[in-house]
């Protein structure tokens, strides 16, 4: 397992060198966005309206932060479960979405959509939400205010630290994660 610095936007060339269980700190520009923020995305999309951003080469976060204390960009910011992007993300990955950060395993659809378009899905640690807020710089609503916490911001983070679950490869860390441990 290697440890990489990856700035954004991401490349295939990024991507390709990344393994399930690789260490990544990501500096650069993320966005976050939630099921609600998704669903808009996608139904933009399908009228073939332009995105509030431009997805290609970024990575979008699954995070709903909690309010900035005076002086902080943001307040805590952990993951959020995954799966309920499961039939957005494939979406995004095809206009060229290059990563998600989020928490748990995803779909076999989200799985071969990594694969076909070349893509990473990394995880953050739960329950780790006010230590993870320490490499976000900035924040900025870009799109949907009225979604709260689940707005779509564009974050700059510095170093912000993920594990690679699932690579363009079709690797799963959770599956060789148990296929590890299991005892015969």
């Amino acid at each position: 397992m290697a440890e990489w610095k990856l700035t954004t936007p991401l490349s295939e060339e990024d991507i390709a060198k990344l393994k399930v269980g690789d260490q990544v700190y990501i500096t650069g520009i993320v966005y976050t966005g939630r099921d609600a923020a998704h669903k808009k995305l996608i139904e933009l999309i399908k009228e073939n309206k332009p995105l509030p951003f431009d997805v290609k080469g970024q990575i979008i976060y699954y995070v709903g932060p909690t309010p900035a204390r005076p002086g902080k960009p943001i307040g805590s910011a952990g993951p959020t479960t995954s799966y309920r992007m499961d039939s957005y993300a494939p979406y995004l990955y095809a206009l060229g979405l290059k990563a998600t950060i989020g928490k748990g395993a995803r779909s076999e659809e989200v799985k071969e959509a990594l694969k076909k378009y070349k893509a990473v899905y990394l995880a953050a640690v739960g329950g780790a939400g006010a230590l993870i807020s320490k490499s976000i710089i900035k924040s900025e609503i870009v799109a949907y205010p009225e979604l709260g916490p689940e707005a779509i911001r564009k974050m700059e983070v510095k170093n912000f630290p993920a594990i690679v679950v699932n690579d363009m490869y079709g690797g799963d860390l959770y599956i060789e994660g148990k296929k590890k441990y299991k005892i015969e």
